[in-house]
């Protein structure tokens, strides 16, 4: 079992910059892949990025492509830094975790298994 547990969301102004960190803890969390998924009001939980346990590939949505950096401090911890921040940026950003890249990547979100609890993050105009 994989327990996730996200911080770092907020308002920011359109421009604007937030870092989302998740931890995970848990005794098979060793080689896991981890992902960030977002979560607007009306709307579908959507792919954001995802990064390898070794840290070597590295995937996003073309959304966030160019803005977004994620990275791995170490085995336990993802991080998100978001730049350039937007108003459609605005949602619940949720941590993920699976065995491989290749499941965060190509599968839809209610397929998978270990998620934090969501941070906020809100961009205003």
């Amino acid at each position: 079992q994989v327990q996730l547990v996200e911080s770092g969301g907020g308002l920011v102004q359109a421009g604007g910059s937030l870092r989302l960190s998740c931890v995970a803890s848990g005794r098979t969390f060793m080689s896991y892949a981890m992902g960030w998924f977002r979560q607007a009001p009306g709307k579908d939980r959507e792919f954001v990025a995802a990064i390898s346990w070794s840290g070597d590939t590295i995937r996003y949505a073309d959304s966030v492509k160019g803005r977004f950096t994620i990275s791995r401090d170490n085995a336990n911890t993802v991080n998100l830094q978001m730049n350039d921040l937007k108003v459609e940026d605005t949602a619940v950003y949720y941590c993920n975790a699976e065995k491989s890249i290749i499941i965060i990547v190509h599968n839809k979100w209610t397929s998978l298994t270990n998620w934090g609890q969501g941070t906020q993050v809100t961009v205003s105009s």
